[in-house]
């Protein structure tokens, strides 16, 4: 496929905050080509019901169990690999946010695109030539104002739009 429509996500802590696909997450899944889970899942079945909507690749959180890791023939800790030309790198923690764009190019030298989760705090940045994204949680908001998850638009090798959105 040479452009992708991509939902990001991360942190849906199932079944303590995800009770089931929020109406404002599934409005957004129902355009997508492609779903990324930036890990703390918790329960496999969060990926079988993204699944209905689109294929999903997963990182393991530190949340997430075995059910979680052996989900549809195996979910790693890291992820990497090219959508739509784009070099994509997939972690659940990024670590502190101070030094994260450098740490996160040291990391993944030859990554375009970073996405991370942990934190449930919404980043998109770009350090070097390299976005580092994280989509907050569409569940458990924390301290951040509304929940959250992301969209890519990805095409020829290249981010085309990067958006953070509400979900609530």
């Amino acid at each position: 496929m040479s452009a992708l429509r991509v939902a990001v996500l991360a942190d849906t802590h199932a079944p303590r905050f995800w009770k089931g696909c929020p109406p404002g997450v599934a409005r957004r899944l129902r355009e997508v080509d492609l779903v990324l889970h930036a890990g703390d899942v918790c329960v496999p079945s969060v990926l079988d019901e993204l699944a209905a909507y689109a294929p999903v690749l997963a990182v393991l959180g530190n949340n997430d169990g075995d059910d979680v890791a052996t989900w549809g023939g195996g979910v790693p800790e890291v992820l990497e690999t090219e959508l739509a030309g784009v070099r994509v790198a997939m972690v659940h923690d990024s670590g502190p946010a101070t030094g994260r764009g450098p740490r996160l190019r040291r990391r993944f030298p030859r990554a375009d695109l970073v996405v991370f989760g942990h934190s449930h705090i919404p980043w998109d940045e770009v350090t070097d030539g390299q976005r580092a994204l994280n989509p907050g949680s569409p569940t458990d908001k924390r301290r951040q104002p509304r929940p959250t998850m992301a969209l890519l638009d990805l095409a020829a090798g290249e981010v085309e739009r990067a958006e953070l959105v509400a979900v609530d």
